[in-house]
């Protein structure tokens, strides 16, 4: 009698074993964003949500929330620090105040095209500002390039004293405050989502914004210029819970963090083709002129903005201000 209850649990527990795995719910990842999926940081991630599916089955389940669905510019980060979300892709614009030096991200004119955004990025000076976040329970995994920005506005921008008294959209950064104030114009915080409505009805006159961003919420209908300016990136830091990437198994996180290594390279890859591709659907459209800055009128503009450089030196720090300035020169 004694082997045959010891006989049914060892075959009860070798059955339980296979039906306990099976029944293991997935790891979900919500992963929030503001922009359309058009956009590089859409298409970057409908790619993380397709590699998840394909090579983790059953492990891990990526949900994706684009155009502000589930949370907005206003309230994305806090929902990540709760638990509400599980991943986003936020302008480093926004995360200043998570980590001051992040702002050498939005000093005007610093970089001198988007190769000299990517070489700082991948410097050692670059990388460790992803962990710079982390007694905020924040995690960078990625820098992704979305594309150089852009000045539109309702009036023709050539020359800094253009933009005096215009009223400027721009994100949650006072480094942005600081850069349109140096200008003479009032800088004005508004979500993302709110920009289109904000133009129509003249709450602001301007903006700035890559190719692909103008385009994709047809900012090109409101803004009768657009002066390529490219004044400074429009970068995102792909980001998770700290605590929240520690809970997950190991094996698991080395293979999502391959996935997001493949899917930056392809963001980023794709960013330059989707913002070209959208330059020139705005200019035929025919809803504005683009307006092509000669290298005189760009110094013009770079001399107008140079005092935020030196008002933020302090925070940012002078060696990763140097960094950033070193990496215009390519080796």
């Amino acid at each position: 009698m004694t082997r045959f209850i010891c006989c049914f649990f060892i075959l009860t527990f070798t059955l339980w074993i296979p039906m306990a795995g099976q029944a293991a719910d997935p790891i979900v990842i919500r992963f929030s964003h503001v922009a359309s999926p058009e956009t590089p940081k859409g298409q970057g991630a409908l790619l993380f949500q397709k590699l998840v599916a394909e090579r983790l089955q059953g492990t891990v389940k990526v949900e994706v929330y684009p155009n502000s669905s589930l949370y907005g510019d206003e309230n994305e980060l806090q929902a990540l620090q709760e638990g509400k979300v599980e991943m986003l892709a936020v302008a480093l614009s926004k995360l200043s105040s998570y980590s001051p030096q992040l702002k050498v991200f939005d000093l005007p004119f610093l970089f001198d095209n988007q190769a000299a955004v990517d070489r700082f990025q991948t410097k050692p000076s670059g990388q460790q500002l992803l962990l710079s976040m982390q007694e905020k329970n924040i995690t960078g995994l990625a820098y992704w390039h979305n594309g150089m920005k852009q000045l539109s506005a309702k009036r023709p921008l050539r020359e800094p004293e253009d933009a005096r008294g215009l009223k400027f959209r721009i994100q949650s950064s006072p480094v942005l405050e600081a850069q349109f104030e140096a200008l003479g114009a009032t800088p004005i915080q508004l979500p993302f989502r709110q920009v289109n409505q904000a133009l129509a009805s003249g709450t602001v006159d301007a903006a700035e914004n890559p190719w692909s961003n103008i385009y994709s919420q047809k900012l090109n209908e409101q803004q009768r210029y657009i002066s390529e300016s490219n004044h400074g990136s429009l970068d995102y830091m792909l980001l998770t819970s700290a605590s929240f990437w520690r809970s997950i198994p190991f094996s698991t996180r080395v293979q999502l963090e391959s996935i997001i290594n493949e899917v930056t390279y392809e963001v980023d890859r794709q960013a330059e083709d989707i913002n070209q591709k959208d330059k020139l659907r705005i200019a035929n459209a025919g809803t504005s002129e683009i307006i092509t800055l000669t290298n005189e009128q760009r110094q013009h503009w770079r001399t107008a903005m140079q005092p935020v450089w030196q008002r933020f030196e302090a925070e940012i720090g002078k060696d990763l201000l140097k960094a950033a300035r070193l990496a215009n020169e390519a080796h």
